[in-house]
C-alpha cells in the first residue's frame, strides 16, 4: 500500500512538472511571436531614410527622424527627474524613517496609491499644472515632467526594495570601521543596491516609452523637429498609436516604429543592467 502510494505520488509530481513545463514554454512563446509579427509588418520599411527624415503624408512616408528625437528628449527629462529624486527618497525611507512607524507606512500607502493612478489622470494634472499654471504649454519639457510624475512612485519601491536587501552585516562592518553614514551610503549599500536600481530604472523607462495619453495632454502631436525642452513633440507611441487607428494603411510603418521602440527599450535594459553590475563590481 506504501509502494503504491509513493508511485502515485511520483506519477502527480511528473504530471504537474510537465504542466508547468508546458506552460513555461508558452510563456516564452509569446514574446517570439511578438518579435515574428513585427518583424513579418514592418522590417520592409526599416531602413536607414525611416530613421533619419521626417514623415510625411500623415506619417505614410518618410520616416521617424523628429519622432525619435522628441522620445529620447521627453525620456532625458523623466529620467533626469526621476533618477536623483526617487533615490532620495528610497534611502530617506530606508535610513532615517524607522521600519513599522506610521511615517514609513503612511509614506508606503501614498506611493502604492500614486502607483496605481491611472495614467489618463496623470494626464489631466500635466496638462493643468505643467502645460498651464507653469506655462510650458504642449512641450517635451511638459511630457517629461508629467511622465516623471507617474513613473517615480515605481522607482522609488523598486529601489527601497532593493536598499532594503543589503545585508546588516555590512551595517555592522561599517560601523565597527568607523564609517560615516553617507560613507556606509556612498561606499556600501548604493553600489550593492546597483542591480535592483538598474532595475527600476529599466521598469521605469519601459512605462514611460509605453505612455500615450499622458504625452496626448501635454508634450503634444506635432511630428516637426524639436528646437528645444520648449517644443512641442510626438513620441513613439503616440506616433504608433496615430499610424495603426488613424491612418489607413499604417500599419506598415507602425510595425517598424513598434520595431525600432523595441530596439530601444532593450537597449536602455542592458545598459541599466550592465551599469548595476559594474557598480556593484567595482564596490566587490
Amino acid at each position: 500500500m506504501g509502494v503504491e502510494a509513493l508511485d502515485r505520488a511520483g506519477r502527480s509530481d511528473r504530471l504537474h512538472g510537465r504542466w508547468m513545463g508546458l506552460l513555461a514554454m508558452l510563456t516564452l512563446m509569446v514574446p517570439l511571436f511578438l518579435f515574428g509579427e513585427l518583424l513579418v509588418d514592418g522590417l520592409p520599411a526599416l531602413n536607414a531614410d525611416f530613421l533619419l527624415r521626417a514623415p510625411t503624408d500623415a506619417g505614410l512616408g518618410g520616416g521617424i527622424g523628429p519622432v525619435l528625437v522628441s522620445t529620447l528628449w521627453v525620456l532625458a527629462v523623466c529620467l533626469g527627474v526621476v533618477l536623483p529624486l526617487g533615490l532620495g527618497c528610497a534611502l530617506f525611507l530606508v535610513e532615517h524613517v524607522r521600519a513599522g512607524s506610521r511615517l514609513e507606512r503612511a509614506l508606503q500607502l501614498t506611493l502604492d496609491i500614486l502607483g496605481g493612478v491611472p495614467s489618463i489622470v496623470f494626464g489631466l494634472f500635466g496638462n493643468r499644472f505643467f502645460a498651464v499654471e507653469l506655462g510650458l504649454g504642449f512641450s517635451i519639457l511638459s511630457g517629461g515632467l508629467t511622465l516623471a510624475c507617474m513613473v517615480l512612485p515605481l522607482f522609488i519601491r523598486a529601489a527601497e526594495q532593493s536598499l532594503r536587501q543589503c545585508p546588516t552585516g555590512y551595517r555592522r562592518a561599517a560601523a565597527a570601521l568607523a564609517l560615516s553614514r553617507w560613507g556606509f551610503v556612498r561606499r556600501i549599500l548604493l553600489p550593492t543596491a546597483a542591480p535592483g536600481i538598474a532595475l527600476g530604472v529599466v521598469l521605469a523607462s519601459g512605462r514611460a516609452l509605453a505612455e500615450t495619453a499622458v504625452l496626448l495632454f501635454t508634450a503634444g502631436y506635432v511630428t516637426r523637429w524639436p528646437g528645444s525642452w520648449f517644443d512641442s513633440g510626438r513620441t513613439l507611441a503616440v506616433h504608433i498609436y496615430d499610424l495603426a487607428m488613424n491612418v489607413s494603411g499604417g500599419s506598415t510603418n507602425a510595425a517598424a516604429s513598434a520595431l525600432v521602440l523595441l530596439v530601444l527599450a532593450i537597449g536602455i535594459q542592458t545598459l541599466a543592467v550592465a551599469l548595476g553590475r559594474i557598480s556593484r563590481g567595482a564596490s566587490g
